[in-house]
């Protein structure tokens, strides 16, 4: 009899499960790592799961519950979540002499297609080489800013705290309210915006910018994926950030200066997607930009990125293919290149089930919250709930108040919006390739 085998999906949820535990062991166990009461196993599992799925959700304060070794716990997690357990085991394969099996291959093979033709050897050590640059440029360049106001010594570790932090799309922070201190600092505010997006692009359009502005133009086109990236992120960043300005000027952004309110609306654009740092507090924004910050939330940034969400490409197809339909056209097309119809589908597969999650969740938060008599509005869940799966961080106030059951309930959303999407979209890739010689007769229905 033959012996079944990983499939790809299992191996990628696998792995992160078992780096969650490692970490749920790690802040149990670990000595030193606490100013006060060490964490509870529900707490030491919330936060592990957090870090490792680069939410940034917070039961308890990172800057003051924990010492400079658990916060260093706290960073080790959020940038092996970040790079992901699939390229730190390609990366020590490699180390070792060996080579990813096909098997793991596999679960990238939706994106691997479209990616720049690299040895898989050099593409690991490329994204490994790359996330260290962009990390240490940005904590340089933090220090030189918060340098003068935290003095020489205390800026150095809040400096590579935050630049890991934010490429990785995580919003954890040594701050106990995050960035809020930092809305009259327009240039902190650009800095963590720049690693945000470089991190929410994902590798296969740097990779493909690198080497196109490498060869001084001989490249004459980018990849359609890369151009539907970099266009899509474009469009939500400034759509964002002017009806952010709209929404607010008079509001929360009310009492800053005239560039201040400019910076912060484009924080307010660009942290749901999906890095969860704050430069103002959540609970007090109209209801207008709350929903929009869940739109931006639930989209998220680009394949193959450290972000969450179901990605700026899925967005992109589903409004691709809507525009056809309209047009009549048959496929959806894009700077005159058509997209195949099985990538349509994998879109719509995908947005219908996150979206059939997220209702799920707030149904389940609200069961929870109604039974254990917890007054909570139901906006504040709908957003947590959002914030969780889509693995952003950002939170209307309720994080610290859940109870038991409810912090089960977002523990879940958040390993299934890490690993999710991904593991959805491999699955649905290997069941395609598996189809039969044969298919049932067509019988049409009514629609509309």
């Amino acid at each position: 009899m033959q012996r079944r085998g990983f499939t790809p999906a299992e191996l990628f949820v696998g792995s992160f499960l078992a780096l969650i535990l490692l970490g749920t062991l790690a802040l149990r166990f670990l000595p030193g790592i606490y100013r006060g009461t060490p964490l509870n196993w529900i707490d030491a599992l919330f936060t592990s799961t957090s870090a490792v799925c680069v939410t940034g959700l917070i039961v308890v304060d990172t800057a003051t519950h924990f010492t400079f070794a658990g916060q260093a716990v706290l960073l080790a997690l959020v940038q092996l979540g970040g790079l992901g357990m699939l390229v730190l085991t390609s990366v020590i394969i490699t180390a070792l002499g060996g080579r990813p099996s096909l098997r793991t291959e596999s679960v990238t093979i939706g994106q691997r297609h479209m990616m720049p033709q690299l040895p898989a050897r050099t593409l690991i050590l490329n994204i490994v080489r790359f996330t260290f640059y962009i990390e240490a440029f940005g904590a340089l360049l933090l220090y030189l800013v918060w340098a003068p106001r935290m003095g020489l010594i205390k800026a150095f570790w809040p400096a590579i705290f935050h630049s890991v932090s934010a490429f990785c799309n995580a919003g954890f922070s040594t701050n106990t309210s995050s960035l809020t201190e930092y809305q009259n600092s327009p240039l902190t505010i650009l800095i963590i915006s720049v690693l945000i997006i470089a991190g929410g692009l994902g590798f296969i359009a740097m990779e493909e910018l690198q080497i196109y502005f490498r060869r001084d133009g001989r490249r004459k086109r980018l990849s359609t994926h890369t151009r539907l990236v970099l266009a899509t992120s474009s469009v939500l960043l400034l759509g964002g950030w002017i009806l952010f300005m709209a929404f607010e000027w008079r509001g929360v952004l009310g009492s800053m200066g005239r560039i201040d309110r400019i910076f912060n609306a484009l924080f307010m654009s660009v942290t749901p997607r999906t890095a969860g740092f704050n430069t103002i507090d959540y609970a007090d924004v109209t209801d207008s930009s709350n929903l929009l910050t869940m739109i931006l939330m639930m989209i998220g940034g680009s394949p193959g990125s450290t972000a969450g969400g179901m990605k700026t490409t899925t967005f992109a197809l589903l409004g691709l293919m809507a525009w056809s339909r309209l047009r009549s056209q048959p496929t959806a097309t894009f700077v005159n290149r058509s997209i195949p119809n099985e990538t349509i589908h994998r879109a719509t597969g995908l947005f219908i089930i996150g979206t059939a999650v997220i209702i799920a969740g707030a149904f389940a938060l609200s069961v929870v919250g109604d039974m254990l008599h917890v007054e909570q509005h139901f906006l504040a869940r709908l957003f947590e709930v959002v914030s969780a799966f889509n693995t952003v961080g950002l939170s209307m106030g309720v994080t610290p108040h859940l109870s038991v059951p409810s912090k089960w309930v977002i523990i879940l959303l958040m390993f299934a919006g890490r690993t999710g999407p991904l593991a959805i979209a491999a699955a649905l890739i290997v069941r395609l390739s598996r189809q039969g010689r044969y298919r049932m007769a067509y019988e049409d229905v009514v629609v509309g």
